[in-house]
């Protein structure tokens, strides 16, 4: 365990960050902000999905002497630090030893602060699976495991069998349409395109791409009372009542977009926030994401579910410095994105979680790995438990009790289900009504993991 790197401590921390530009702006802006103005018991939930299948075994990797030498033996020519990339130690509240790929560096500074999180071994699960149980297929078991396609459609449906049309965060905001009642915004949002996770059985997702102006073409003319015409000419097209199911539906979405649009040019046009993005993707979708959040006081939303995603992690070969760039790209992105959330004064009302298609198999094939199934996963926010790793963390074993196999693709000891159903719990979905998000919550023996306060 050598090459590795210690985050700053406490003392470190708060001096590095009184001489950040962010963090003196935050000081500055306090609970006077104009961003700190929002409605009653605003939440919202951000996923980070990151898509590929991300390599758990390297995102966190045990430091206890025992299991980081059986890591050793078996990640071979993937086994961290290597030339490219570092390991950042950090330690849990009951004082077991661990280390991140030092991609996470930006996140460094939200464990010490408790803010950030780790859920071990996450993954699509019908039920709790042992490893005998498995082999002799004895219990049921998700559709085509280890399948891209199958499995993105699952994790973001909280389905081990499809999807049904609905995402689990879809069907979340279903459970608390009330809450949105009086709002004049949509509660879902996709900053990458249309995504099932954001869809309800009610609640339909407004798909974003970050800078893309929703204005209309066409509509400018001379003099300005032709282009006011023509304007109000469309208006009185689409809010006609045709009586045709189809029609209204389409008029309703270009009704939806004109006032989303207006509504962010409006912000734009007020109050700019101070965090400074990273002008990757994922910051631009986080970006977006943040703008949005700050229009909550003036559209009433009290619920809210993002959905950012990162691609590139399907990581067969070249996975050293491939993944320590993806890692960066997303703790950057993800450590503005609180900064951002903190100078609105809601830390403690955004949580933003990771997921992705499954893991990585724990014996590498030459330079990258190959698909697994369960996963590590990091949730960062004010309202986190921060600063510890929830659920079990599995000892580094070809054929153990862990392993679907021999090559150390891990049956998930925690399921998608539990994962998502404490964040849903947070978000504010009662116990009545947790079976409408996760319809197998009932199979598993706890709905909460304990990690968000």
């Amino acid at each position: 365990m050598t090459n590795s790197a210690q985050f700053p401590s406490r003392r470190d921390l708060f001096r590095l960050s009184a001489g950040s530009a962010a963090a003196a702006a935050i000081h500055r802006l306090g609970v006077t902000s104009a961003f700190a103005q929002s409605v009653p018991d605003y939440k919202a939930l951000v996923c980070v999905f990151l898509a590929g299948g991300h390599d758990g075994h390297n995102m966190i990797v045990p430091q206890s002497q025992v299991s980081y030498d059986a890591y050793m033996k078996i990640r071979k020519g993937l086994v961290l630090p290597d030339g490219n990339t570092k390991l950042h130690q950090i330690t849990t509240k009951g004082g077991t030893p661990y280390a991140f790929n030092d991609g996470l560096a930006a996140l460094g500074p939200l464990w010490l602060q408790d803010k950030l999180a780790v859920v071990a071994n996450v993954g699509m699960l019908v039920q709790p699976t042992t490893r005998a149980q498995y082999l002799a297929k004895s219990v049921p078991l998700p559709t085509n495991l280890f399948s891209h396609a199958d499995q993105v459609i699952q994790m973001q449906a909280g389905d081990p069998n499809g999807s049904g049309g609905t995402g689990w965060a879809g069907r979340a905001a279903d459970a608390l349409q009330a809450m949105n009642a009086a709002a004049t915004f949509p509660a879902a949002f996709s900053m990458n395109g249309a995504a099932l996770f954001c869809t309800g059985k009610v609640i339909q997702s407004a798909s974003l791409y970050p800078g893309f102006d929703l204005s209309l073409n066409g509509m400018s003319g001379w003099p300005a009372s032709a282009a006011a015409a023509k304007a109000q000419a469309l208006q009185d097209i689409i809010k006609l009542d045709s009586g045709v199911s189809v029609i209204q539906a389409a008029n309703k979405v270009r009704q939806d977009a004109l006032a989303l649009n207006q509504m962010l040019r409006n912000a734009g046009k007020t109050a700019s926030l101070v965090t400074k993005f990273p002008g990757t993707n994922l910051g631009q979708q986080l970006q977006q994401a943040a703008q949005i959040i700050s229009l909550r006081a003036s559209t009433g939303i009290s619920r809210q579910i993002f959905f950012c995603s990162l691609g590139g992690f399907d990581t067969h070969s070249n996975q050293s410095w491939t993944y320590w760039d993806l890692l960066k790209q997303v703790s950057e992105a993800m450590f503005a994105f609180y900064s951002a959330t903190a100078e609105m004064g809601v830390a403690d009302k955004v949580t933003t979680f990771t997921e992705s298609d499954f893991g990585r198999s724990l014996e590498p094939s030459g330079t990258g790995s190959d698909h697994g199934w369960g996963n590590h996963h990091l949730v960062m926010g004010g309202a986190v438990k921060g600063g510890d790793l929830y659920g079990t963390f599995p000892f580094p074993a070809l054929g153990g009790p862990d392993d679907s196999g021999n090559r150390g693709v891990l049956i998930p000891t925690t399921a998608i289900d539990q994962y998502g159903a404490t964040l849903a719990k947070w978000f504010g979905v009662d116990a009545a009504s947790m079976s409408s998000v996760f319809p197998r919550i009932g199979n598993f023996t706890t709905a909460d993991m304990g990690f968000m306060g």
